[in-house]
């Protein structure tokens, strides 16, 4: 199947706020219908007066250690230091601090920087950091943390009450959904089936979604579906996994965190994934929720065709009579020929091969020679 069809007749929910256009245009290059329903916004770090006045705390006092736990976030970190002013201090205060890295992304913007990482936590977890931290000893160092959106994760708290002296610096805030009515129809329709996957880039953005299914009343029927494999979750780490899994939700996550591999991932998924098909003369006939694909191609037939070619699926090669292709027709008519004409349309489509007229008793798909 040709990679740009391997999404096609699947509806793709997308959660995050940035980078939302990029995920969306690759998932949408493989045949996915997009829908945007950001959970959260990302304040924009350089208005940010607090984390200013923690890096001058810095300049002024610097760290012996300093936890980078998001790419994005040091590299807003630098660019409101720039808007300050004091980004060429800052850099030189990071130069002579042992840096210690959440992953391969923080690594990645560390090295953007001109830097260097001493340590980097391969599992992208803060919980790796603090183990390596306490278990070397941190009593009487100032060591600064550099948070996501969503706070320290138990850093600071573990780091503090081992005798660390901890400056935390939340480089980003979540703020409110820019669009609540587009987040609370996405549950919805994640929960009545017209959603296929949700894709997840964030932790805080996770969990939001999720409460706006509880405010909605969809959480119950949503995990239901994901359970059924009828609604996919896809999360681009671990981290963000975790508020899925902590309500019964297995989402699938690419083995690197980042957004080409989550898309990836879910393209794989897709291609492995059971659904209705069949080989006929024709070539191979799959069929999805809202389309049809022969031989990986989608086929140009309308929802009232689609429900036609369903039926003579379901039929696992019986014949399908006139009578009952007129019930699954739109309408009440008993007239033999507005069977003819649905069934003319379909190898209007997909080839006189597609369907084959067992006279006198009705029609079945023409089967493999």
């Amino acid at each position: 199947m040709g990679l740009s069809q391997v999404l096609a007749g699947r509806v793709v929910l997308i959660t995050a706020d940035r980078r939302s256009g990029e995920l969306g245009s690759a998932l949408a290059r493989r045949g996915a219908t997009i829908r945007h329903a950001p959970a959260l916004t990302i304040v924009p770090h350089e208005h940010d007066a607090e984390l200013l006045a923690a890096t001058r705390l810095l300049l002024d006092d610097p760290p012996d250690v300093v936890v980078i736990t998001t790419g994005i976030g040091l590299r807003g970190w630098i660019e409101a230091a720039d808007a300050a002013g004091v980004a060429d201090e800052l850099v030189d205060v990071l130069a002579g601090a042992r840096l210690i890295a959440r992953g391969p992304k923080a690594r990645g913007a560390i090295l953007a920087a001109g830097l260097s990482a001493d340590w980097v936590a391969e599992s992208e977890t803060s919980a790796e950091i603090i183990d390596l931290l306490l278990d070397e000893g941190v009593a009487g160092l100032r060591i600064a943390v550099q948070h996501h959106g969503a706070g320290a994760d138990g850093v600071d708290t573990e780091l503090a009450a081992a005798g660390a002296d901890v400056v935390s610096l939340v480089v980003y805030r979540w703020g409110p959904p820019p669009d609540p009515s587009a987040v609370a129809a996405s549950v919805r329709a994640a929960a009545t089936g017209d959603v296929d996957a949700v894709v997840f880039t964030s932790a805080p953005g996770a969990d939001a979604w999720l409460r706006a299914a509880d405010v909605d009343g969809s959480t119950t029927a949503i995990v239901d579906r994901c359970r059924d494999h009828g609604l996919v979750t896809a999360a681009v780490g671990p981290v963000t996994a975790r508020p899925l899994q902590d309500r019964g939700i297995t989402p699938i996550v690419p083995e690197r965190g980042r957004l080409g591999a989550l898309v990836r991932t879910l393209v794989r998924h897709f291609e492995n994934a059971e659904s209705a098909s069949v080989d006929t003369a024709a070539g191979r006939l799959e069929l999805r929720r809202t389309v049809a694909l022969l031989d990986g191609h989608v086929l140009p037939v309308t929802p009232t065709g689609l429900t036609v070619l369903r039926r003579l699926v379901d039929a696992e090669g019986d014949v399908v009579s006139r009578e009952d292709i007129l019930r699954v027709l739109p309408g009440d008519s008993t007239d033999p020929h507005a069977a003819e004409v649905a069934v003319a349309r379909l190898r209007g489509a997909g080839g006189r091969s597609l369907v084959q007229t067992i006279v006198k008793r009705g029609y079945r798909l023409g089967p493999p020679t």
